[in-house]
């Protein structure tokens, strides 16, 4: 995924906290609880003390967050001449929401059943018979709440519109309020400390503190995304106002999300650092490290390093091959950084990083050891 900002002058780059943004995470991390495991207490705890009411109008509503995180929780990034500044509390960021357009908020709103058509430029299904069928088709597809929200959203998007602001304001007064006044401290840390190093260091500085899946060619002036997805939007181009916002967020880990739908301003929502959760891994180094463990003798030289270190002749034994043939299979392990190498005197022992294979899965983890 790739984000030109050629031309672009820095002052335009900003790095702001949004209170809606972060309510649409945390209700994610409420429908998706396995995606966040530092968060198992909270979501726990807050599940567990919603209202009856509330927890079914979210369950009504949860593909807005669950599966695919709708636009309509940034909504400063599409509002016509817009600055790319947020809201200080959730209602002047809803306020903002009122702002956007039918259409926009329709085709943001949509995005669960329009995903393939997302960064294609299609005109909204509110003005366009096809993309309108199209929609109510997906959502078929989907089950009857979503189609029943389709097709309300199409006939009448304001009451709609007035539903869902009810919705989020219910979640602030049931769990958010409280949750946003411990966040939004460190949030807001985050965002001055990373505005400063802007200001010291230059772009590309301070997008490698965000993150380490963010690279700037200085030379095109391209940031590229290291995500399993594709895209491409332009920071200069766009209607609701030329500039990329980068947006903090306490409950993202491990999301790192870019909105980059055509005529929407840029936004880049990455998870601040947090000592005690493990960098992801490069798409890159994932790949290898799959396609390390796919070749099932690798599977068998694994299961051996995992309960113990051995030498190179010692794995030929006992796999009944040549030096030559551990030599090569360990050495593809070693590049994808599953296998590590250690001198004792004249010997060379070989062992599985149990740390590195534990992030990739407990299902081959445990098979190696069993």
């Amino acid at each position: 995924m790739h984000i030109d900002i050629a031309g672009l002058p820095p002052e335009r780059i900003v790095f702001e906290t949004s209170p809606l943004a972060e309510l649409g995470l945390a209700l994610h991390a409420l429908s998706e609880p396995g995606h966040h495991p530092g968060l198992h207490g909270w979501t726990t705890a807050t599940s567990a003390a919603l209202e009856p009411d509330l927890a079914d109008r979210l369950h009504e509503a949860e593909f807005l967050w669950r599966n695919t995180f709708s636009d309509i929780f940034m909504p400063f990034a599409g509002v016509h001449g817009g600055d790319g500044r947020t809201g200080s509390t959730l209602a002047e960021d809803l306020d903002v929401l009122d702002r956007l357009d039918d259409e926009r908020f329709v085709s943001a709103a949509l995005e669960f059943t329009c995903s393939s058509l997302y960064d294609t430029g299609a005109p909204s299904p509110l003005t366009d018979a096809r993309t309108r069928a199209r929609a109510v088709e997906m959502a078929t597809a989907r089950g009857p709440r979503q189609l029943d929200f389709t097709r309300q959203l199409l006939a009448d998007p304001a009451s709609v519109r007035v539903w869902v602001r009810r919705l989020l304001e219910d979640c602030d007064q049931a769990f958010f309020a409280d949750t946003w006044r411990r966040v939004q401290v460190q949030l807001a840390a985050d965002a001055r400390h990373k505005t400063e190093l802007l200001r010291r260091k230059g772009t590309g500085a301070a997008l490698e503190a965000v993150s380490a899946a963010l690279s700037l060619d200085e030379q095109t002036g391209r940031i590229s995304v290291d995500k399993l997805s594709t895209g491409r939007t332009d920071a200069t181009g766009s209607a609701a106002g030329t500039g990329l916002t980068l947006v903090p967020t306490s409950f993202g880990w491990p999301h790192l999300m870019v909105l980059h739908a055509p005529g929407w301003r840029p936004v880049i929502h990455y998870p601040v650092h947090r000592p005690e959760l493990p960098s992801p891994a490069s798409v890159e180094l994932l790949q290898l490290r799959l396609e390390a463990l796919a070749h099932p003798l690798r599977m068998r030289i694994c299961r051996n390093l995992a309960r113990s270190p051995y030498t190179t002749g010692e794995l030929a034994d006992s796999l009944g091959i040549t030096p030559p043939e551990v030599s090569r299979h360990l050495g593809v392990l070693k590049k994808a950084g599953l296998a590590t190498t250690r001198r004792r005197g004249r010997y060379v022992l070989h062992s599985l990083d149990l740390t590195v294979v534990a992030r990739l899965g407990s299902d081959f983890l445990e098979g190696v050891l069993r």
